[in-house]
């Protein structure tokens, strides 16, 4: 009711002019031959873009005016007077009659973006929360440079991918602002940096990390050592592999050593008679079986549990072997 009433006051007031034939120069009223002119309620108006304003205007001649705007991209009008401010810049909004018009300076504000972090320092796995406040109230569109590294959603929320840089944008009214989000590289380490295996043994290897991703397990030497998902090594076979665990691009490693196991048999030479039957028992430091073989089956034979057993006379050799340790039990049969 404010603006109508000042436009009624101001309108009585230019009449009153009007009726001595007088018109300031300084006066927004273009009046023609005739004496036709038009009052606006505003004469300049600042808006925010999205904002919308009814301008009043008054005809000497009582008919409707016609309405322009100088930059429809700016500020736009209807054949009303309303005034909608569409982008950031200036507009002169025109009412027109008849051999008169008068003409509003419309100025639309550039939308003002503030978020709460310009930067952010995240580990990998983890999130933050960017807000933006808009001086139009109007939402905002969050967008990242690099998703691989971070990504962002709709309501503001950054999650850390894997390490690197990228930028989050938020933008309204095609204003935006920016905030850095670095991805840091984790802090990796591992229980245990050497250990020494037998043949089938096992050890669980643990890492820790300042990164929510998942451990990558692998092995130079897949012959020697195995390693799986979980951090679980086993011994293959004599020698030495390195296993290595990565999160991250961030790598640690344990070197594995499988030890030849020692064997030792009681006896080094054995007698025995056609037909008779002994069991050898040696003592393997791996706790493994070992494998037993003969030079001469026609003489002695040896099974599986290592039952040696003579054939007939002569001599022949017993093997013991376990993972590239082989001793040797000398047979004389009679």
């Amino acid at each position: 009711m404010s603006h109508i009433r000042k436009f009624f006051w101001a309108a009585a007031a230019v009449l009153c002019m009007a009726s001595m034939l007088f018109i300031s120069n300084h006066t927004p009223v273009h009046a023609a031959f005739g004496y036709q002119f038009v009052i606006l309620g505003d004469y300049s108006k600042t808006l925010k873009i999205g904002d919308e304003f009814q301008l009043y205007a008054f005809t000497s001649n009582g008919k409707k005016p016609s309405f322009s705007s100088s930059d429809s991209k700016v500020a736009s009008v209807n054949t009303y007077g309303r005034i909608t401010a569409k982008k950031a810049g200036t507009a002169k909004i025109t009412a027109k009659i008849k051999d008169g018009e008068a003409s509003c300076n419309i100025t639309v504000e550039k939308t003002r973006i503030s978020l709460n972090h310009k930067s952010l320092s995240l580990e990998n796995g983890y999130s933050a929360r960017l807000t933006a406040k808009v001086s139009t109230g109007h939402p905002v569109v969050f967008k990242s440079s690099k998703r691989s590294v971070a990504t962002v959603d709709a309501s503001g929320r950054v999650l850390a991918k894997k390490p690197g840089t990228t930028v989050i944008t938020a933008t309204a009214d095609k204003t935006s602002v920016s905030c850095t989000v670095t991805v840091k590289k984790p802090k990796v380490s591992l229980n245990r940096t050497s250990v020494s295996l037998y043949r089938k043994g096992m050890v669980k290897l643990s890492v820790s990390s300042t990164s929510k991703s998942k451990p990558k397990w692998k092995t130079n030497k897949k012959s020697v050592a195995l390693v799986d998902e979980n951090g679980r090594v086993t011994a293959v076979k004599n020698g030495t592999a390195v296993i290595t665990v990565t999160i991250d691009g961030v790598s640690k490693t344990c070197q594995v050593h499988v030890k030849k196991p020692q064997i030792r048999l009681k006896e080094k030479q054995l007698a025995l008679s056609s037909g008779e039957v002994y069991l050898l028992k040696p003592t393997v430091s791996s706790g493994n079986t070992p494998v037993y073989t003969t030079s001469n089956s026609s003489v002695a034979t040896v099974d599986e549990r290592g039952r040696i057993r003579g054939e007939s006379p002569g001599k022949a050799y017993i093997y013991v072997s376990e993972d590239g340790t082989k001793v040797r039990l000398t047979v004389i049969v009679s």
